[in-house]
């Protein structure tokens, strides 16, 4: 049997309430859809947007009832949500995607577990529950090694590269006993995404690869395309095609790759929802990613993923604000970047407030164009009179 469409007037319903969330929520308001945002917080970024803001925690099985009841289909905008709960709302509504993909994303060593037994290219991994552990797995892995926490993770959280038995001692002491993967540390040229939808049809569609640039861990400019040989572009795409059909995916799918010195294509993690690397899109291609997610889920026909124009993304921390209000002024002197803020009161070290894009003829103009806009924001503030 056919899926029903879910058409324009109906409910989305989202776990999470973030800046994913909140973009969500404005293509799906642009197509005509009610949207409402389920998560422990109010005032959030997603709710500022949202028709409505239920607030209650994940594990509240009678809110999420409630919730289920109130739409057509559920989403999710982040995947450190609990998945036992959402027992409770399955067949009442649909959810995409499958919580089951969730619970494999939360945790590395399910995620790589996985990965390695479908036959998927991962970095070599070894898990650690206990010193014993650790003892026989530094025993069979060469250094530098990198700890990550199994679960939880995210922005370079929980992890700490090790170069002996010592440093890889003392970080398993520092992560608290928490279970954790001792992976090899991997010497690559680049790293990259690429970010697929697939609906409930088994349509699937993707984008061209995205060069990702990290700084401390974290995300810090996205290039489209990115600057990756051919044969590899195309052999990530057929790796993101078939990992979209072994997990039955419906929904949006970033696969985030490594490419090593020596030219071998590595997965380094999953995130079964839009990407921090695919904010561009909505500037630069013809279908974003998150109206890629609203058609995916809604059981419609998938966008095009063409790029108008090679475009850059740079995400501002809440660092720009650590000497006070950053230089709008100055940064909107730059006609061709956008700006994106993400309705976020308080800005902390390392948090993503929000983000620029800029289109140019070449990737390499756009590149220099979004660090220039960017810098421009840590200029003095012109007075107000």
């Amino acid at each position: 049997m056919k899926p029903t469409p879910i058409l324009p007037g109906s409910a989305i319903g989202v776990l999470g309430s973030g800046q994913l969330g909140r973009m969500l929520a404005m293509v799906a308001k642009r197509m005509g859809y009610k949207i409402y945002t389920y998560s422990p917080d109010e005032n959030t970024p997603a709710g500022q947007i949202c028709d409505q803001e239920f607030t209650a925690a994940y594990e509240d099985t009678n809110a999420l009832q409630g919730f289920a009841r109130q739409v057509d289909v559920i989403t999710f905008e982040f995947e450190n949500i609990p998945t036992t709960p959402l027992k409770a709302i399955q067949g009442r509504v649909p959810i995409y995607p499958n919580p089951e993909i969730l619970y494999i994303a939360q945790n590395r060593l399910r995620e790589k577990t996985f990965l390695a037994g479908k036959g998927f290219p991962v970095v070599p991994f070894y898990p650690v529950s206990s010193r014993s552990d650790l003892t026989q797995g530094l025993a069979q892995c060469d250094y530098p090694l990198v700890l990550k926490t199994a679960g939880f993770g995210y922005d370079g959280k929980g992890q700490a590269k090790v170069g002996s038995a010592q440093e890889a001692e003392i970080a398993f002491e520092a992560l608290d006993g928490k279970p954790v993967i001792l992976e090899r540390f991997i010497d690559f040229q680049l790293e990259f995404s690429v970010i697929a939808a697939r609906n409930p049809q088994g349509e699937i569609v993707h984008y061209a690869p995205i060069e990702n640039i990290h700084q401390h861990h974290i995300l810090d400019i996205s290039l489209a395309p990115g600057r990756i040989p051919l044969e590899i572009a195309q052999q990530a795409s057929k790796i993101a095609q078939e990992l979209m059909e072994t997990l039955n995916m419906v929904g949006v799918l970033c696969i985030e790759f490594f490419l090593t010195t020596d030219g071998r294509l590595l997965i380094n993690e999953l995130a079964p929802r839009p990407h921090n690397s695919g904010h561009l899109t909505i500037e630069a291609a013809i279908t974003s990613q998150f109206e890629q997610q609203l058609r995916a889920i809604c059981g419609l026909p998938l966008g095009a993923c063409n790029f108008r124009q090679p475009a850059a993304m740079a995400n501002l921390l809440g660092d720009l604000w650590e000497h006070g209000e950053p230089a709008w002024e100055k940064l909107l002197a730059f006609p061709e970047v956008k700006l994106h803020l993400y309705g976020k009161a308080q800005a902390r070290a390392g948090r993503k407030m929000g983000h620029l894009t800029t289109l140019s003829d070449d990737v390499e103009t756009a590149f220099k164009t979004i660090q220039e806009a960017r810098s421009a924001l840590k200029a003095p503030a012109t007075c107000k009179s």
